[in-house]
């Protein structure tokens, strides 16, 4: 799910620059984290949800290049930009090998800066009701069909679940590998963040625990004083 209000990771080590593009995103509409290397980015990055990422090619810690990879490891759909002073066609080769869907040269307009982000987030809005569509994910041995409500383990027989374990776990893959947030999930399905719902939400935290219990390398995390994290080695809506 998306928040009515897109959320950017800005990583860039340039302070004036940061602040200024920061600054400039929030007053068009935008909620934009900024961090100022590449390791505190992907920090920031796994633990929140993010539905763009700006990224620097060179920065401090973790270089830009090698903080896409990681984060395509984690998520394959966020879409990501490069800001980078290189400007050699091998450069932005290699950025778009990365994972990169698109790709800026310094110095830049801001406003043309604008039009491409929101000319990708308009198409990646329109993979993820797609995808959202589909209502598929694949959790290591198992399959899970959002719609249907129903979880199949490889060689096994399909798991009927209740409305409220259904869209749990469909939050749970929509955020895997990162947090979600507990007040979040609380609200979305509950639409009460009340102590009673908290204490229901633990006990299908639990029975999803025991559902997914045939596959070890899959968990689902109590990250506290913020949510859960459904670790997972892949992750995405399944191949029709």
């Amino acid at each position: 799910m998306k928040s009515e209000t897109p959320k950017i990771l800005l990583a860039e080590d340039e302070i004036n620059l940061g602040s200024l593009l920061r600054d400039y995103l929030n007053a068009k509409g935008f909620d934009t984290k900024l961090c100022e290397d590449g390791q505190s980015a992907f920090d920031a990055f796994t633990s929140d949800r993010f539905d763009l990422c700006i990224l620097d090619v060179m920065m401090p810690v973790k270089d830009g290049i090698t903080l896409a990879k990681e984060i395509r490891m984690v998520d394959k759909n966020v879409p990501v930009i490069f800001l980078t002073a290189k400007a050699m066609p091998d450069d932005k080769i290699e950025g778009f090998q990365a994972g990169a869907d698109d790709y800026m040269t310094k110095p830049f307009n801001m406003e043309e800066l604008l039009l491409r982000i929101r000319a990708i987030l308009k198409r990646s809005s329109f993979n993820a009701i797609e995808q959202a569509e589909e209502g598929v994910f694949t959790l290591g041995k198992y399959t899970f069909d959002s719609l249907k409500q129903s979880l199949n383990i490889e060689g096994g027989e399909a798991k009927k679940l209740t409305s409220k374990e259904s869209e749990l776990l469909r939050l749970l893959c929509e955020s895997a590998n990162r947090v979600l947030d507990r007040n979040y999930a609380l609200k979305a399905i509950w639409h009460d963040d009340s102590y009673f719902n908290a204490r229901s939400m633990d006990v299908y935290i639990t029975k999803l625990r025991k559902y997914l219990k045939e596959d070890p390398e899959i968990e689902i995390l109590n990250i506290h004083g913020k949510g859960f994290k459904l670790l997972v080695p892949g992750i995405g809506s399944a191949e029709s």
